[in-house]
């Protein structure tokens, strides 16, 4: 198989622009990407960036680093399966698989957790990603026609034309279309101008599974895909300067997108004890009645489980469909966890992840616990956090996006900003009725 090289062959001649990544079996290549999952790269593999820094932009060092792993400045991992592994490989993370990132990073010559250096992050499960990725790209669709359709009618009528930015749902405030062409932005909420839903990441900062699984591998493991560290894009087949050529083809990236855009989603389990399970009904309606689910929404609507890789809206240096001769399409519907997928009245997949993929500001000045980051990430505010999904949350303690809160009551105790009215009236409900709310949520897992 194409992958890491020598583990499993290096493709030092592949050009990611003309190079076939729709070949090989669904199958073959779910199994291909645990493997890599699991795997713990060794410096055959090219471990290590010497000469180069975590940022997903290639950027070199000024000189090699003292030690190859470092919790602060990574290498932080030998295997992607060494933190997502809580409850089972593909889930979340403890505290002591917390990371530091930051996408401004040009050296990396730090060797503290001060929060002016990096940002400190708990690992997110991987569980429905390729469910949470469709869902974002056909919001992505729907927000980019409603700007063509305001353009167009704004330069048929010589007129502005102001339209909502809605989808599945999600309002993502408006924008205005003049007729000469120009659109007013000013008015958008929780997504990036360009109207790219990117779902992944605790900052929604991520547009697709292969740009997150680029930007780990370089990040955790100093495995540096060729799509972006290779020839195309910096000159040199051995960026990082470790002796190893083109660490990991469009192959092997696109093996490890097979296998986590196949992970099934997590489930709601119904409680054995009597007790609880009237506690768990009962929180079920609270977390509606106090708005929790504004942002986080049951379930959203996909109109298709058709996966293609490489996909449509990534940016230079992660392959996108145009690049490749022939992209991969998976049918996600042909998987045994699809068929229990529930659906609307127009056929619809109901995706029941709790969230609603937009940013929401966390913090006010009387309840700021989740505003412990001092660097923005992609020029979103360090204040600034996309909905966290809750299924699975019952499998993945601790929580907050720094591992932080010990508990569900924690971490609902320390909701501001936007969400701050839910908070206020999660704390005004008796003990018991906190407590039904929390076992609800518990009922939202990983299947093991």
């Amino acid at each position: 198989m194409a992958g890491a090289a020598h583990a499993a062959g290096p493709n030092p001649t592949a050009d990611p622009a003309t190079d076939s990544v729709g070949s090989v079996p669904l199958a073959e290549r779910i199994e291909q990407g645990e493997a890599l999952f699991r795997k713990k790269f060794t410096a055959d593999d090219g471990v290590g960036r010497p000469m180069a820094t975590q940022a997903i932009i290639p950027t070199k060092r000024k000189r090699p680093p003292a030690r190859m792993f470092h919790r602060t400045a990574g290498l932080d991992a030998s295997s992607c399966a060494g933190c997502h592994n809580d409850p089972i490989i593909g889930g979340a993370g403890d505290f002591a698989a917390n990371v530091f990132v930051s996408e401004g990073f040009t050296h990396a010559d730090f060797d503290t957790t001060d929060p002016q250096f990096s940002n400190e992050r708990n690992t997110n499960h991987l569980m429905g990603a390729g469910l949470v990725e469709l869902l974002a790209r056909e919001m992505t669709d729907d927000l980019w026609s409603i700007r063509r359709e305001a353009l167009r009618i704004a330069r048929e009528t010589g007129h502005a034309e102001t339209r909502a930015l809605e989808t599945k749902g999600v309002r993502f405030g408006e924008l205005t279309a003049q007729p000469d062409g120009l659109l007013d932005l000013s008015r958008i909420e929780g997504i990036d101008p360009d109207l790219v839903v990117r779902p992944f990441g605790q900052k929604g900062v991520m547009t697709s599974l292969r740009q997150f699984t680029i930007n780990a591998l370089n990040h955790h493991h100093g495995i540096q895909a060729s799509e972006r560290f290779g020839r195309r894009w910096t000159g040199e087949a051995d960026f990082d300067v470790d002796g190893v050529l083109d660490e990991i083809d469009p192959e092997g990236v696109s093996a490890l997108v097979a296998w986590q855009a196949t992970r099934p989603p997590p489930v709601r389990i119904v409680p054995d004890e009597a007790a609880v399970r009237e506690a768990a009904a009962r929180g079920d309606s609270l977390f509606d009645t106090i708005g929790c689910a504004a942002c986080h929404i049951r379930a959203l609507p996909l109109e298709s489980l058709s996966f293609s890789d490489p996909g449509p809206f990534d940016a230079a240096g992660t392959l996108r469909a145009a690049d490749v001769e022939t992209p991969a399409a998976y049918d996600l519907a042909q998987t045994e966890w699809a068929r229990g997928l529930p659906r609307d009245d127009q056929g619809r997949v109901l995706v029941p992840l709790f969230g609603d993929l937009k940013r929401h500001t966390m913090t006010d000045r009387q309840v700021a616990a989740l505003g412990n980051e001092l660097l923005s990430q992609r020029f979103v505010d360090r204040t600034v956090f996309q909905t966290t999904e809750l299924w699975g949350i019952g499998s993945t303690a601790p929580y907050g996006h720094r591992g932080d809160f010990p508990s569900l009551d924690a971490i609902i105790t320390a909701h501001g900003g936007e969400a701050r009215a839910s908070r206020d009236a999660y704390l005004a409900l008796d003990a018991e009725d906190r407590a039904a709310l929390v076992a609800f949520l518990q009922t939202l897992v990983i299947s093991e």
